[in-house]
């Protein structure tokens, strides 16, 4: 298994795994060429990185974010995934690690992320890298109606 950064070449096997993981959390999902759209306009500051064998297996989006404690920048994990048929296999774990490598290598002093309590698989996999759960914070998002209502307001 290698770990490396997303390259357009990957990017039809990057949307079956968004299809897999729209499933998973039984959400809509959009037509494959929408995902194909998204993938390859996705904002300039996502990175993605994969894991890849004969195929991609699985992958991680993020962000650089600033300011964080001390002022130092950091990475904002949006995204980890592994296929179903990988799982168990240490491939979240090996994307993990290269995250935290980019980080170090960057300077970066800290990687966010956020995940749902309901699901304790995914929590103790987090708790077990080494994660520490920030409970004085809540996780809030803006979207739909309430997102436009809020940027009519300016």
């Amino acid at each position: 298994m290698q770990i490396r950064a997303f390259s357009a070449g990957d990017t039809d096997e990057l949307a079956g795994l968004l299809e897999e993981m729209q499933d998973y959390y039984g959400v809509f999902c959009p037509p494959r060429d929408a995902i194909v759209a998204g993938i390859l306009n996705r904002p300039l500051n996502t990175e993605i990185i994969v894991a890849g064998t004969s195929r991609v297996i699985g992958f991680a989006a993020f962000a650089s974010i600033f300011p964080g404690p001390g002022l130092v920048p950091g990475l904002f994990l949006k995204e980890l995934f592994v296929s179903a048929s990988e799982r168990g296999q240490e491939v979240g774990i090996k994307l993990m690690q290269r995250l935290a490598a980019i980080a170090v290598e960057r300077k970066f002093g800290r990687i966010d992320w956020t995940a749902a309590r309901t699901n304790q698989r995914l929590l103790k996999f987090y708790d077990d890298l080494g994660g520490e759960r920030k409970e004085t914070h809540i996780f809030y998002r803006l979207e739909g109606a309430k997102l436009n209502a809020l940027a009519e307001r300016s």
